[in-house]
């Protein structure tokens, strides 16, 4: 697991279309993003943040 960083802004991408991402943060720990998600404008995808762990299963996956 990789705990999420503005960093890995820059080698994330979109597990379905692969494209980028646009991070909303919603509370930030220092350096780590504690809760948010990662957006993808051209799959209209949300994928959240939780404890700062990325969830980047496909949004069928997701727990609701």
């Amino acid at each position: 697991m990789q705990i999420m960083k503005r960093d890995l802004m820059e080698i994330l991408a979109c597990p379905m279309c692969k494209g980028k991402f646009d991070l909303t943060v919603e509370k930030e720990e220092g350096s780590e993003i504690v809760s948010g998600f990662l957006f993808c404008k051209h799959c209209n995808e949300r994928y959240p943040i939780e404890d700062t762990i990325p969830n980047l299963l496909p949004p069928s996956m997701h727990k609701n």
